[in-house]
């Protein structure tokens, strides 16, 4: 299956659940995928608002900010989402996100 209609599928999906976390998220993934990064931007905003305990989204957002040269952004996604880590105990996110940080902030 290609990438149009693998984001078609998810749009009609969405159709009949749109408030499905995983499917808006598999969605913003595709949107990335394909270098559309406002769409895919939107698309995390929305699974955040659906669920801001997301913790996906808060790593793929900085990533996304740094695609786009913004720097100061990537960091304040990476900053929120290594708080949530921290409360839900996640060491691997932890550890991820805390490489992005130090990364940038190098």
């Amino acid at each position: 299956m290609d990438r149009l209609s693998r984001i078609s599928m998810l749009q009609n999906m969405l159709v009949k659940e749109p408030n499905d976390v995983f499917t808006n998220y598999a969605l913003a993934l595709e949107y990335v995928s394909e270098a559309d990064y406002k769409k895919a931007e939107e698309q995390f905003l929305k699974v955040l608002k659906i669920d801001r305990k997301y913790l996906p989204c808060y790593y793929q957002l900085g990533q996304l900010k740094e695609k786009t040269n913004e720097t100061h952004v990537a960091l304040e996604f990476y900053k929120e989402g290594l708080e949530l880590a921290k409360e839900q105990g996640n060491n691997k996110a932890i550890n991820e996100i805390n490489e992005a940080i130090w990364m940038l902030e190098d």
